[in-house]
């Protein structure tokens, strides 16, 4: 069974919390542990504004760290 491994194992509470949290705020009720009951589409609210809200973080992070994000390769403005 393949396992997503982090980068950094000590981030694994603060996901924890964000996904909590983020369960609380899109109105999907999780449990501690095993969640195999979870709609996809529950599991894909959650995920989805996990990912809007670390997007959001690091760009606020690259703003106020004068971090250039237009020369980066994801950019699309740099097609």
């Amino acid at each position: 069974m393949a396992r997503n491994k982090l980068l950094n194992p000590n981030a694994r509470g603060a996901l924890n919390r964000l996904k909590m949290e983020t369960a609380n705020e899109v109105g999907v009720t999780l449990k501690d542990g095993y969640n195999g009951d979870l709609k996809s589409k529950d599991a894909g609210q959650i995920g989805g504004n996990m990912v809007k809200k670390m997007v959001e973080d690091y760009e606020a992070k690259a703003e106020s760290s004068g971090t250039a994000t237009t020369n980066n390769k994801y950019n699309s403005s740099n097609s």
